[in-house]
């Protein structure tokens, strides 16, 4: 594994999943454990888009200044609740769950029974560091909604010239 991965992807709260087939990344809380990245997602969790059904996705991390740190490919292997490494990574993913909303063995079961626990594993030491020169921001163009409305200008009654505190 590339030593850059391992040393972004330790200090990671979240991840930027691009997903073949999706629109954009889009940003996941994650948990980084013995070489690999754990992401829930079903009801009561994160969406994730395209991942239950991916071979494989790239994962970006990016740093506390907001640009990439390193992007690299990952091979998408569902973890199962008779999986052997189900409870100690479930234990550690629920303990950084934010606002769960029950205790820790209830948040697990739940997991067990409704969501999706996926292994994000690197296939290659073929990772982009930081960002090219002439990446330009990064940013995607708006995608159209049925939401956006052209703004009326304010309405006015009329105009007062001239009009002054003595007159």
């Amino acid at each position: 594994m590339h030593p850059l991965v391992e040393e972004a992807m330790k200090k990671a709260a979240v991840a930027w999943l691009t997903v073949p087939g999706q629109p954009g990344p889009y940003a996941v809380w994650c948990l980084w454990l013995d070489g690999a990245l754990y992401v829930v997602s079903g009801p009561g969790e994160q969406p994730a888009p395209g991942l239950a059904g991916a071979v494989v996705v790239d994962v970006s991390s990016r740093g506390d200044h907001g640009g990439r740190i390193v992007t690299w490919p990952a091979q998408v292997q569902r973890l199962a609740p008779d999986d052997e490494a189900w409870p100690p990574v479930t234990q550690q993913l629920a303990g950084k769950r934010l606002n769960a909303p029950a205790s820790t063995a209830d948040t697990v079961r739940r997991w067990a029974d409704e969501c999706v626990i996926n292994r994000l594993v690197p296939v290659s030491d073929q990772v982009e560091a930081g960002a090219p020169a002439d990446a330009g921001s990064g940013a995607a163009p708006p995608r159209s909604t049925p939401a956006a409305n052209r703004t009326a200008k304010p309405f006015r009654l009329h105009r007062v010239r001239g009009a002054g505190p003595n007159r």
